[in-house]
């Protein structure tokens, strides 16, 4: 059975936890949540555009999505492979969702809003690594925010090392690389040259 309405759906879970009723679909950043954002070095960008939905990983040391008040956060784009899907989206769609871990802790902040690209040069530079500056900006007015239960983060163990995949069994993206272009491009060379390549681009 395939189900199609929202009365089938809920009558397969219980009703939501008291707690999480709470603190759930609040419009604002509350001072925990605004805190948890500041701690966190690693998020996942969702947005939605004519050619569909993209999610984007953003990373960087804790402290780098600032947040300027209760309902505003910013954060730098680095460098990465220059498809800038996201930010394309985001100027067909500004409505974005972003999914923050906090390790290793097992917390997870979700928080939706819509976004703006500036490429102000003071707040350009304000986000700068050395002489490194971010391409752009973006600027998220939040619309909810909302803690996400931790069982998932507990049960994949995600910050146990012994609970990984044999990294020597996991394809590299020089296995990719080569698999897609039939062998063209990537292979090993590829992977033993990543981490001083990626080292000298990080910012």
């Amino acid at each position: 059975m395939i189900i199609e309405t929202i009365e089938q759906l809920e009558s397969v879970y219980d009703a939501p936890v008291p707690a999480a009723a709470k603190v759930s679909d609040l419009n604002h950043l509350i001072p925990p949540y605004a805190k948890l954002i500041e701690a966190s070095p690693f998020f996942l960008l969702a947005t939605n555009g004519p050619q569909g939905l993209d999610c984007s990983a953003r990373g960087d040391p804790v402290g780098f999505v600032r947040v300027t008040d209760d309902r505003t956060i910013m954060f730098p784009d680095r460098r990465g492979n220059n498809k800038i899907d996201s930010l394309r989206n985001i100027i067909s769609d500004p409505r974005v969702s972003l999914l923050f871990l906090v390790p290793p802790t097992g917390i997870i902040l979700r928080v939706n809003g819509r976004a703006r690209i500036s490429i102000a040069e003071n707040l350009l530079t304000s986000f700068a690594v050395g002489s490194a500056l971010p391409k752009s900006v973006t600027i998220v007015t939040v619309e909810a925010a909302f803690l996400q239960c931790a069982r998932a983060i507990m049960r994949s163990k995600l910050w146990d090392r012994s609970s990984y995949a044999d990294e020597k069994a996991v394809p590299t993206m020089g296995d990719v690389l080569a698999y897609a272009s039939k062998g063209s491009e990537g292979g090993k060379k590829f992977d033993e040259a990543a981490p001083t390549r990626m080292s000298q681009s990080l910012w």
